[in-house]
């Protein structure tokens, strides 16, 4: 594992915890789509950030489809958060906390592909 998945572990682990103790299940689902995404970009970056042939470009793609389908996220669990009855403030936290430093995580693979190409962070 890499250190950036390591950080990314703590952060989900911290996320899911406090979001769980946040409010009804609104802070939870903020902190589960900040941190299943987050996963779900990293396991891409590892996966086509591989390859010889274009790493960084490939990992600016992941990055660029992984906040558009996190946007989709926040709509869909904003809709249902306001359909129950849920506090959304308590959603938008959860969701924008974990989610900044996830962005840090991910940007600072981004940087270590584009320092050398081919290799992994």
């Amino acid at each position: 594992m890499t250190r950036h998945l390591v950080a990314a572990l703590l952060v989900t682990t911290l996320a899911l915890g406090l979001g769980a103790v946040a409010g009804d299940g609104a802070g939870f689902t903020g902190a589960g789509i900040a941190s299943l995404t987050a996963l779900a970009s990293l396991a891409g970056f590892r996966l086509l950030g591989r390859s010889a042939q274009k790493p960084l470009q490939r990992a600016l793609l992941i990055f660029v489809v992984m906040f558009l389908v996190r946007l989709v996220l926040v709509v869909l669990g904003l809709v249902r958060v306001t359909r129950a009855g849920e506090s959304v403030t308590a959603f938008v936290v959860a969701f924008f906390v974990p989610y900044f430093a996830f962005a840090a995580i991910e940007g600072s693979y981004v940087h270590a592909l584009g320092r050398s190409p081919g290799r992994t962070a």
